[in-house]
C-alpha cells in the first residue's frame, strides 16, 4: 500500500501549496506581536511612570492579540503545533495516528470550519454594514476589520484541513510520519 516516488513527490508538492497561505499570513501575522507589544509598553509607561493611562491601549492589544492568535492557528496547525494527547497519541503506530487524524479532520474537524466560516462570515458581513463599533470602549473603535479575520481563519484552516488530510493518507499508505523532526518548513 505504499506510495511510488512519483506519488510521494506530487503529494509532498500538493502539501507544500496547501501549507503555504497558511505559514505566509502566519508570519506575516507574528509581526502584530511587536505593535502589541509597544502599545503595551506605552500604556504601562504612561499608566504608572505620568498618573495617565491611555484610553486607546486596551482596545488596541485586545483587537492585535486576537488578530494574531487567529491569523497563526493554520500555521500553528501545519507545524502540528496544536495541542494535543500525545501521550497516547505517540504510542501509536503512524499508521494509526493517521487514521484517528484522518477520521477527526473528516468528520469533526471539516464539519466545525464550514459552519465556523459560514457563522462568521455573516457576523463580519454584518458587522461591516452597520459600521460596528465596540460600545464599552471609552474611545468606541471600528470592531469590523477584527470580525472580518475570523471567516478569514476558517478559510486558512479548511484550506490547511485538506494539507492534514492528504498528510494522514501518507501516514496511512506508508506507515511513516509525514513530518520529519524538526521539519519547520
Amino acid at each position: 500500500m505504499a506510495l511510488s516516488e512519483a506519488q510521494e513527490r506530487r503529494l509532498r508538492q500538493a502539501t507544500r501549496i496547501l501549507d503555504f497561505p497558511g505559514m505566509l499570513v502566519g508570519k506575516a501575522a507574528a509581526w502584530l506581536i511587536v505593535p502589541m507589544v509597544g502599545a503595551l509598553v506605552w500604556e504601562v509607561v504612561a499608566r504608572f511612570g505620568f498618573n495617565s493611562p491611555t484610553m486607546w491601549a486596551y482596545d488596541a492589544t485586545f483587537m492585535l492579540y486576537g488578530t494574531l492568535f487567529m491569523l497563526g492557528a493554520a500555521y500553528t496547525l501545519g507545524l502540528d503545533n496544536h495541542v494535543r494527547a500525545d501521550f497516547l497519541f505517540n504510542i501509536l503506530s503512524p499508521r494509526w495516528q493517521g487514521v484517528i487524524d484522518g477520521t477527526f479532520t473528516l468528520f469533526l474537524f471539516f464539519p466545525a470550519m464550514f459552519f465556523f466560516t459560514l457563522a462568521t462570515f455573516d457576523y463580519a458581513s454584518t458587522s461591516w454594514q452597520q459600521g460596528e463599533r465596540i460600545p464599552t470602549s471609552p474611545m468606541m473603535p471600528i470592531i469590523y476589520p477584527l470580525k472580518t479575520v475570523m471567516p478569514v481563519t476558517g478559510l486558512l484552516l479548511f484550506i490547511q484541513g485538506i494539507s492534514e488530510l492528504l498528510k494522514s493518507y501518507y501516514s496511512i499508505s506508508c506507515n511513516r510520519r509525514f513530518r520529519t523532526e524538526g521539519d519547520y518548513s
